[in-house]
């Protein structure tokens, strides 16, 4: 079980990516009931100020004696650089060989890289950087192609937004989908992004401006189980036909039924999880309409079919 979440900073560091990691799991969500996580901010001198990359400061807490007993250890992205402080990289080495998980953000990558962690391991990091992680540690398993890589007890993100995708993924893989929807939501983005492998991944929902459609992404998300059709849908957002395809495309990457198909197979997974629903009634409430349809969908985005992914992961 996720309890405690070290964060590892040094000079250099990104702050957006490391606000992720703040964002996932150092804010306290337990009203929501989010469980509570023991959030550390980590570096080798705690107390001192730290260069980030866009010239503000950031003063960590703790030591790096507090990723001793840390259950995941995450490492934002910092500045490229051919050397990182040794203490600090024996430290990420000492948590993994105690079994923390470690997680890294954008070039963050390059710090476990460094600390010869990547060896035979599959990985990624942003696509700018993918040539030469694979370049500097060849015995990286490197796919420059994923939102992330989820490789048992290292996890590794691409760029800025994916590092959300990354960080979500793990809340999903230690405290399951109702806790990760809580979570996404309070952050406005959608709690898995679609990506090209099968680790099945969303895209972020967009910002609630004036001329976005955030409410109409919301609106469906309440009514997965209903037909629609890009006119109906058009007709919604006071938009013809080709605007509004358009729009959609611009948003969120993809095609109105595709999106439609990503977000009823992420609430068949929840269901499957977490209800005991037939195969039948899931596919009814998720708007597939027959086990048939939700056996094909779910099989083509997740890997295997419903049934066998509820074995594995039914919370009930």
């Amino acid at each position: 079980m996720l309890r405690t979440v070290a964060a590892v900073v040094m000079d250099g560091v990104a702050p957006f990516e490391f606000g992720v990691l703040c964002e996932v799991f150092g804010v306290d969500r337990t009203d929501d009931g989010v469980p509570p996580i023991d959030f550390r901010v980590c570096a080798e001198r705690p107390g001192e100020p730290l260069r980030t990359s866009i010239g503000v400061s950031l003063t960590p807490e703790h030591g790096l004696d507090a990723l001793v007993d840390a259950d995941l250890v995450a490492v934002a992205a910092v500045t490229n650089r051919r050397e990182y402080p040794p203490q600090l990289l024996e430290a990420i080495r000492e948590a993994h060989r105690r079994g923390s998980t470690l997680l890294s953000v954008c070039t963050g990558a390059f710090v476990l890289g460094a600390a010869g962690l990547l060896e035979g391991r599959r990985c990624t990091t942003h696509w700018h950087h993918a040539a030469a992680l694979a370049e500097r540690f060849p015995d990286a398993k490197v796919d420059p192609d994923v939102l992330f890589v989820d490789d048992g007890d290292i996890v590794t993100s691409a760029g800025t937004a994916a590092g959300i995708d990354a960080c979500l993924h793990v809340v999903r893989r230690e405290f399951g989908a109702a806790v990760t929807a809580t979570i996404a939501r309070r952050m406005v983005v959608a709690p898995q992004r679609e990506g090209g492998q099968r680790q099945f991944v969303a895209l972020p929902t967009p910002p609630n401006q004036a001329d976005s459609l955030q409410p109409l992404l919301a609106w469906l998300q309440d009514r997965l189980d209903a037909e629609h059709t890009v006119t109906s849908l058009a007709e919604r957002a006071n938009m013809s036909e080709r605007t509004f395809a358009r729009r959609f495309a611009a948003e969120t990457g993809t095609t109105p039924h595709r999106w439609l198909t990503t977000q009823r197979v992420l609430r068949a997974r929840q269901l499957l999880e977490e209800t005991r629903l037939t195969v039948e009634d899931v596919a009814h409430r998720c708007g597939f309409g027959t086990a048939a349809l939700l056996r094909h969908h779910f099989t083509a985005v997740v890997g295997v079919p419903p049934k066998d992914y509820r074995r594995s992961f039914s919370h009930r």
